[in-house]
């Protein structure tokens, strides 16, 4: 049985056997999706009608793993660091976020992929995936014309501006991606809307999953 199997057999077996074990969500979106505000919002939702999450974010996890360990001091020391190792960490940030579901849910809010100048990188490569174990990878998307009217007024983070094609494509890239990881893990997929003065229909459709 190969280590992916093994792991999501142990899981169903601790289920079946009444142990604690919640569920693991992963959030994703493109910047100027509002990802981050739907996900403060879905949270409050949820504690209202009494259901908890951990929220946690996959690179602020990997950033104390290695600052702690090779005494990283800025997040842009981490792409400096040597591949084998960057990938051990990658997979001990997913193994301890999948320790949390032991006992309360989890979202996770990631990178469906990174971009960079020379293209697109897995943001859960498969090694995090085989740690991780996700139930559902939900996704926050926009209008890309939004999205670029969202970037423009954004004071608080410098980000590039993409034109709208660029975003209209890694968006597009998002959701192949994600297929790929439910592929890997038998995660659901779940695609959400996040229109301009409409953010309460995009917090519904996450909680109704979530809950």
């Amino acid at each position: 049985m190969n280590r992916w199997l093994e792991s999501r057999w142990q899981r169903c077996f601790r289920l079946s056997g009444g142990s604690s074990v919640g569920k693991v969500a992963v959030i994703t979106g493109v910047p100027g999706s509002g990802k981050t505000t739907v996900l403060r919002e879905v949270v409050k939702v949820l504690e209202s009608i009494g259901v908890r999450y951990q929220v946690v974010n996959y690179g602020d996890v990997m950033f104390r793993i290695m600052s702690e360990r090779l005494g990283v001091k800025h997040r842009d020391e981490m792409r400096k660091i040597e591949t084998g190792v960057y990938r051990e960490i990658q997979r001990e940030a997913g193994r301890e976020i999948a320790s949390m579901a032991r006992t309360s849910n989890v979202i996770v809010d990631t990178h469906c992929l990174v971009k960079k100048p020379e293209g697109y990188y897995p943001g859960l490569p498969v090694w995090v995936l085989e740690e991780l174990k996700p139930d559902v990878l939900i996704i926050v998307e926009a209008d890309p014309s939004e999205i670029a009217g969202r970037r423009q007024r954004d004071a608080d983070r410098a980000r590039d501006m993409d034109l709208i094609e660029e975003i209209a494509e890694h968006q597009q890239m998002n959701r192949s991606v994600a297929t790929a990881y439910a592929a890997l893990t038998g995660a659901a997929v779940k695609i959400v809307q996040n229109r301009e003065g409409r953010l309460n229909e995009a917090v519904e459709k996450i909680v109704e999953v979530l809950r």
